[in-house]
C-alpha cells in the first residue's frame, strides 16, 4: 500500500509543497456512514477519531484528512519563530523483535531498507526535529485549513516552545506562552501543547519536568483565556509522576494526549547512526510496536480520573493502525483516538472505523 498522508521517499520540503500522496492519485473518499455527533472538547464532532501533529504538515494535508473522515485532526506543531527541518531521511522503518518495543530492555533498532507488506504491523522512526514556518506564513495557512473543516468535523492546533543556547527557564516559558498567543489569533478552537518535546538544557521531554509543565501551562492558561487546551505528552513509567501530570491537566487543561513516540537509538545494518546530523543517534518510534504504551496511559490515565473526579478528556494515541484498534483505545476509556502511522499508509481508516460504530 503507497503511504497516503506522507511520503518518506521525499523531503520534508517535497512533501510541503506537493500535498498528500492520496490527493494525487485516483483514489477518491469513500461515502460516509451517517453517525450521530458526540460532545468532544465541548464541540461536536462525528466520529471522535483523526490524526495527531505530525503528518498533516499544512493547509492541503488539513483538506485531505477532513475528506478522508478524520474528523478530529490536528495541525502539526507550530512555533513563534521560523525552524528548520532535520536533515533528510526524516521517517525509515525499523525491525522490532516480537510485537513490542520497550525501550528499557531494547535501547537500540535497526533500520530496514523496505517496509513490510503488511501497513498494520510495522514500526517506523521519524525525525523531523519539528520544523515550523514563520508565524505570519503559518498563521495564514491555519486560518485557510479551518475552512475545510466541515459539520462534525473539529481542527487542533498544535504549538510548542522553542529551546535556544544559553536560555533561561523564564525565557523559553514566555516562548512557549507567545506560541500560544499567536495560535489563539488564527481562531482554531482547540489548541495543543506539545509538552512532548526537548526541554530547556535538553534536560529530555518537558513533560517529564513538571515543575517546568506546571509553569508553562499556568502561562499558557493566563494568553489563551478559555479557549480549549490539550496537554500532548509521552510516555509515563512512573505513576506518581503521572498523577501529578493528571492534576495539572485538571487545573489548566480540557484535554491529555497520549502519547508520543518511545525514544531509542537507531542504527543502519553496519552498526551506525541511521538517521544523519547531530543529536539524531536516538529518534521517536511510532507503529504497531508502541501500541502498549499508549494503552497503558490510557488505562493509567481513566483510573486516576476517575479517582479524583477530574474533567479532562483523554486522547489515546500510539499504534493504531486497524479499525480494531480505535476500539482498544474506546474500551480502554479514550474519549477520542488519533492515528498517525496508521493513517500515513491507510487513508480509509476512519471510514472502516466509522463502519463499525
Amino acid at each position: 500500500m503507497q503511504p497516503a498522508f506522507y511520503d518518506p521517499a521525499l523531503s520534508y520540503e517535497e512533501n510541503y509543497k506537493n500535498g498528500p500522496p492520496i490527493l494525487r492519485s485516483p483514489e477518491k473518499p469513500p461515502a460516509r456512514k451517517a453517525l450521530s455527533t458526540q460532545r468532544h472538547i465541548g464541540f461536536d464532532v462525528r466520529l471522535p477519531f483523526g490524526i495527531p501533529p505530525g503528518p498533516l504538515l499544512n493547509s492541503t494535508y488539513m483538506k485531505a484528512a477532513f475528506e478522508w473522515g478524520f474528523d478530529v485532526s490536528t495541525y502539526k506543531t507550530v512555533r513563534a519563530a521560523a525552524f528548520p527541518c532535520h536533515p533528510f531521511p526524516n521517517v525509515l522503518p525499523v525491525i522490532i523483535d516480537g510485537d513490542e518495543l520497550h525501550p528499557e530492555t531494547t535501547p537500540r533498532l535497526t533500520a530496514s531498507d523496505h517496509y513490510s507488506s503488511d501497513p498494520t504491523t510495522f514500526s517506523i522512526t521519524n525525525s523531523f526535529g519539528v520544523p515550523s514556518r514563520t508565524p505570519q506564513e503559518w498563521q495564514e495557512d491555519v486560518v485557510k485549513a479551518l475552512s475545510y473543516a466541515s459539520d462534525g468535523q473539529l481542527m487542533i492546533l498544535s504549538f510548542m516552545g522553542t529551546v535556544r543556547p544559553n536560555q533561561t527557564q523564564t525565557e523559553f516559558i514566555n516562548d512557549f506562552a507567545d506560541a500560544a498567543s499567536l495560535s489563539k489569533e488564527t481562531g482554531t478552537k482547540v489548541l495543543e501543547a506539545n509538552l512532548s518535546c526537548p526541554n530547556i538544557g535538553n534536560e529530555g521531554l518537558v513533560c517529564f519536568n513538571l515543575d517546568a509543565t506546571e509553569a508553562v501551562c499556568k502561562e499558557i492558561r493566563q494568553r489563551i483565556g478559555d479557549t480549549p487546551l490539550i496537554l500532548k505528552v509521552g510516555y509515563y513509567q512512573n505513576e506518581d509522576e503521572l498523577a501529578r501530570l493528571a492534576n495539572i491537566a485538571s487545573r489548566y487543561a480540557q484535554g491529555v494526549a497520549a502519547i508520543n513516540t518511545l525514544q531509542v537509538e537507531v542504527v543502519n545494518e553496519q552498526g551506525k547512526q541511521a538517521l544523519p546530523g547531530e543529536n539524531r543517534m536516538k529518534s521517536g518510534i511510532c507503529g504497531a510496536g508502541i501500541q502498549w504504551a499508549g494503552l497503558d496511559m490510557t488505562r493509567k490515565l481513566f483510573d486516576i480520573r476517575k479517582k479524583h473526579k477530574y474533567n479532562f478528556e483523554i486522547i489515546g494515541i500510539g499504534g493504531v493502525m486497524t479499525a480494531d484498534d480505535y476500539f482498544l483505545y474506546r474500551e480502554a476509556g479514550a474519549d477520542s483516538v488519533q492515528s498517525a502511522t496508521g493513517a500515513m499508509w491507510n487513508p480509509y481508516l476512519a471510514n472502516e472505523i466509522a463502519e463499525k460504530v
